[in-house]
């Protein structure tokens, strides 16, 4: 009795070990630096799919217009939350966006390509070169331009970047690298299938300084067949920028062409510029004069 104990109990042991390492291995076959390129590449791609598919599948592919209305919540060099501004923001993509912020819609500015102006209370203004880069740059990283646009283009290497714990959710990371060495880290929820980070990396080619931008994204609620998340927040090299309170969105409403112009800033000028905010205007301007 005594030897037919100690060998079940040899089995026990020998099966609960047995037991401990099959997540271990499961583990290991997971790591990146156990994989052949080829495998992570066609993992990385398998892990974009199943994003995808879960955010709306072809109906999210077939986006080319958004309209989501909110808040923005904006944050100062120590943390502090400086307030809220309520905006609605347009877009078709690629490359032509609007922003209307305020309820009135006193403040917009327009991008279309390589060309941008402003609308305040002085009228209708062209934008910068360097404001107008900047949108591009923007417009390059954002996460919606990527998984629709982005990825069909030529250079782009696709590779999975490993498992990991993220928000307390089981994420898998998939790593994208574009033709100018813009680095994506999507952390992709292995339950949800949702998008939970994006992080990009980005090297200043004057300073060789390293600036890393990350979004986080929660609250995720179906609209019009698509998966969008209702809360953004981006937080850049470490220090919290926003936070987007999406109330709605709307995909595909149907723009008119001359939406994203300075004919529609204009347009809305007539309509906002009132009597109240010209005479305000031309009373700032006597003020400068008189000082």
């Amino acid at each position: 009795m005594r030897l037919r104990s100690a060998i079940n109990s040899c089995w026990i042991l020998a099966l609960a070990v047995l037991l401990a390492a099959l997540p271990a291995q499961r583990a290991l076959a997971q790591n990146p630096d156990n994989m052949m390129p080829e495998e992570r590449a066609a993992k990385g791609k398998q892990v974009l799919d199943q994003l995808i598919t879960a955010l709306g599948g072809p109906t999210y592919l077939d986006i080319r217009e958004s309209n989501c209305e909110g808040r923005l919540a904006q944050f100062g060099h120590a943390g502090e939350l400086t307030g809220y501004t309520p905006f609605k923001v347009y877009w078709r993509y690629p490359d032509k966006n609007r922003t209307d912020f305020s309820k009135k819609g006193v403040i917009v500015n327009v991008y279309n390509g390589d060309r941008g102006w402003t609308l305040d209370r002085g009228g209708v203004t062209e934008l910068s070169n360097a404001a107008v880069a900047d949108f591009q740059e923007q417009a390059k990283r954002d996460i919606n331009n990527l998984l629709r646009v982005r990825l069909k283009e030529p250079g782009m290497t696709i590779r999975f970047g490993g498992t990991d714990v993220v928000d307390l959710r089981t994420v898998d990371w998939v790593e994208i690298t574009d033709t100018e060495q813009r680095d994506f880290r999507l952390a992709v929820d292995r339950s949800t299938h949702f998008l939970v980070r994006s992080v990009v990396t980005l090297q200043d080619d004057t300073s060789h300084d390293r600036s890393v931008e990350t979004h986080i994204y929660t609250n995720y609620q179906l609209m019009d067949g698509v998966q969008t998340p209702l809360q953004i927040t981006l937080d850049r090299n470490g220090r919290r920028v926003n936070q987007v309170f999406f109330q709605s969105c709307k995909y595909n409403p149907g723009f008119s062409d001359d939406f994203f112009t300075k004919a529609a800033l204009d347009k809305r000028f007539s309509e906002v510029g009132s009597k109240k905010y010209k005479d305000e205007k031309k009373k700032e301007k006597e003020a400068e004069k008189d000082n």
